[in-house]
């Protein structure tokens, strides 16, 4: 984005591409970068975990035109042919959908992983990359097929994939700007057990980054000599939805509750954090007046994007890989992400000079800015999208 014709000296900020993890729920993720593509909002910075991790590592293996057909081709080559087409309502869609879930279950899905031939039951000791219920061998040649790795490590993209350490349990990321990054960090981040191994990078082995995290926003908020970052967090997990009335609903309302409050909680603290550090920043400034050639303040625009989920979704929607709800998420991360563009609230809202950090949420095309997270008062701003 360029910056305003009233503030020629402002440098355009960052942007950056914030990608979770959620399995197959991982289809929005297309949507709402095909959006971003139409709009000429190429990414400084794509940060990713789990299957947001495989989705940002095509992002930044391929040029801005081969993007969006790059990220359709993987989806197309990691799913099975739909069992029949046609049909939209919601009684035959969950039964597809049912059926597409056992089918990952028994089968694996082609390209990404496959069962073992013994199952792990019946193994009473393995190797830690060898020791889960699915082989993720087929996923290292289609990260080779589908991202071009040395564009990852020479490229203008930088790129950040966050693992959960298996020593310390600790959230690691692998950075492109401090490493060389490879297909097995990519599949690192995304080894979640115990379907998966896990990955060894070196003499460590990592699982998944869900783990321990499942939003990668801590990788980019600290970084020095970024005036202005514009965070777009696409989020997979939706944390509103009514009372269950089946078993089915149950499991489902409480898997998305568990991730999705995690990950509201996450930006949450971040803005309190920098927020507060503004504060104590501007409280040390009143004693001792910075320098004229102190750096500019820090400002983070966190654009929330949420993934709101039709009424076929089941619980194991996130290992659900059918071509007709990869092309429904698909779509509804588009909207949404058009919606959060058409609204573009980091030019439109200027933060408080005591302010760092500002969260627009986007939900049902309605972006709602929060200016002042974690501090005196909050004032909610609605923008019509």
């Amino acid at each position: 984005m360029m910056p305003q014709p009233s503030s020629p000296a402002v440098a355009s900020p960052t942007m950056a591409l914030v990608l979770q993890g959620g399995g197959a729920l991982g289809a929005y993720h297309i949507g709402a970068y095909q959006a971003l593509a139409e709009h000429q909002v190429h990414p400084d910075w794509v940060a990713g975990i789990s299957i947001g991790a495989i989705n940002a590592a095509i992002i930044a293996g391929n040029p801005p035109d081969d993007r969006v057909e790059r990220l359709d081709a993987l989806w197309q080559a990691i799913s099975w042919p739909d069992f029949a087409g046609g049909l939209d309502d919601a009684p035959w869609r969950i039964a597809h959908n049912f059926a597409s879930g056992a089918e990952a279950l028994l089968f694996g899905q082609p390209n990404f992983f496959r069962p073992r031939p013994v199952n792990p039951w019946l193994v009473p000791h393995a190797a830690a990359d060898a020791c889960s219920f699915y082989d993720t061998a087929p996923l290292l040649l289609t990260l080779r097929r589908f991202a071009d790795f040395v564009l990852i490590n020479h490229g203008a993209v930088r790129l950040s994939l966050g693992a959960t350490n298996l020593a310390t349990g600790a959230l690691e990321f692998f950075d492109n700007r401090r490493q060389a990054i490879a297909p097995e960090h990519v599949l690192a981040s995304a080894s979640l057990p115990p379907g998966f191994a896990a990955t060894r990078i070196g003499d460590d082995y990592y699982w998944d980054g869900g783990c321990v995290s499942n939003t990668p926003l801590d990788a980019i908020v600290d970084e020095p000599g970024c005036p202005h970052i514009v965070a777009f967090v696409i989020d997979l997990w939706n944390p509103v939805g009514p009372p269950p009335h089946s078993i089915n609903e149950v499991l489902w309302r409480a898997k998305q509750i568990q991730y999705a409050s995690r990950v509201a909680h996450q930006i949450e603290a971040v803005a309190t954090r920098m927020n507060l550090r503004r504060a104590l920043d501007l409280l040390a400034a009143s004693a001792a007046p910075p320098e004229p050639t102190a750096s500019m303040p820090r400002r983070l625009d966190i654009v929330h994007i949420v993934y709101r989920p039709n009424a076929a979704e089941l619980p194991n929607s996130d290992a659900e890989f059918s071509r007709l709800s990869i092309a429904a998420r698909r779509a509804a991360g588009y909207r949404d992400m058009h919606a959060a563009l058409v609204a573009a609230p980091w030019r439109r809202q200027s933060p408080p000079p005591h302010v760092a950090a500002m969260i627009h949420r986007v939900e049902r095309e309605t972006v709602t800015t929060q200016r002042e997270p974690g501090l005196r008062s909050t004032q909610d701003v609605s923008v019509a999208a």
